[in-house]
């Protein structure tokens, strides 16, 4: 089971395995969140048809919707998970891109597992990290970990047996890997300058997010929802319903057309929602808040005219 707005390599990766992938959808009117009883309906059907439904991805924090999911909200997958037999994978990737701790702090699942029921702690868990994302952002190093719990020894083996098929492991990784789990302690020569450093892209990551967010509920057709976590917002669009007709015509996309236009108009490259799914009917593309902080007003002011000669033209 995989979430709707989904992460394509997901369906990418079942697709080379001949397995079937089973969408949920996350609730747009409720921040992204989770519905737990679409999610048994869900499964429930994909088993009624006769599909051995084993597992089920969570991203949290989102992407490409930017969501953090709550601590009851998260209870509520665990249980969920433990009843009906599935293996519970979480990418947590996102982890410290966190915009709104004191109301939606990150808490990983392996947390949440072992704050409740004794029996839950037996739930196969898979999380996933990576030095991709977060503060260090180190998309070209390649390199992340998974930890297992509640695995089946057996299983282990094996897929420790897979990984060593690997003769030629990543060295440049792997030392990314281990200066993410081990950063500059107090009493260090460089922890001054990593807090600096790492408290100055974590703000300034936080000020983008907010002023891209305002910027696009203020355009015309446009809401969107806040950041609470990861690099991302998922904006849904509201075209003319003449725009519409004539993608409708032309067998193209609304917001295939709606991007290239956006690339070719002013160098911003965003995603299509269709690229990632979406409610039947509804609009979306994926921004991230990247641009350096120095240029976001330029970006903003781009986008705005952009988008505003693009809502005229389609009336």
């Amino acid at each position: 089971m995989i979430p709707i707005p989904q992460y394509p390599l997901y369906t990418a990766t079942l697709a080379l395995f001949d397995a079937k992938p089973i969408p949920y959808y996350l609730d747009e009117g409720n921040d992204w969140a989770l519905d737990i009883q679409q999610l048994r309906e869900n499964l429930h059907k994909a088993r009624g048809n006769n599909i051995d439904v084993r597992a089920l991805v969570i991203i949290n924090p989102g992407n490409p919707t930017g969501q953090c999911l709550s601590f009851d909200n998260m209870k509520e997958v665990i249980e969920l998970c433990y009843q009906e037999r599935l293996v519970l994978m979480a990418d947590e990737v996102y982890q410290t891109n966190i915009y709104l701790p004191e109301t939606r702090p990150f808490h990983s699942f392996k947390k949440v597992l072992m704050s409740m029921d004794e029996k839950f702690h037996q739930l196969e868990l898979i999380s996933f990290h990576s030095i991709s994302k977060g503060m260090i952002g180190e998309c070209g190093r390649r390199g992340g970990y998974f930890e297992l719990s509640g695995i089946d020894p057996k299983v282990v083996a094996q897929i420790y047996k897979i990984a060593s098929v690997a003769l030629c492991p990543n060295v440049p990784g792997q030392i990314m890997l281990d200066l993410m789990l081990h950063p500059p302690q107090k009493g260090d020569e460089s922890y001054d300058l990593y807090q600096k450093e790492y408290t100055g892209i974590f703000e300034s990551l936080q000020r983008r997010a907010i002023k891209l967010h305002e910027a696009f509920n203020s355009m015309e057709g446009i809401t969107c929802n806040r950041a609470q976590g990861a690099m991302y917002l998922f904006p849904k669009v509201q075209f003319p319903s003449k725009f519409l007709e004539e993608c409708k015509e032309a067998g193209k996309n609304p917001d295939d057309v709606y991007s290239m236009e956006m690339l070719n108009a002013t160098g911003v490259c965003v995603i299509p929602g269709s690229g990632f799914q979406q409610v039947e009917g509804t609009y979306h593309f994926r921004s991230t808040f990247l641009p350096p902080e120095d240029r976001i007003d330029a970006f903003i002011s781009n986008l705005k005219k952009f988008h505003c000669d693009f809502m005229a033209k389609c009336q």
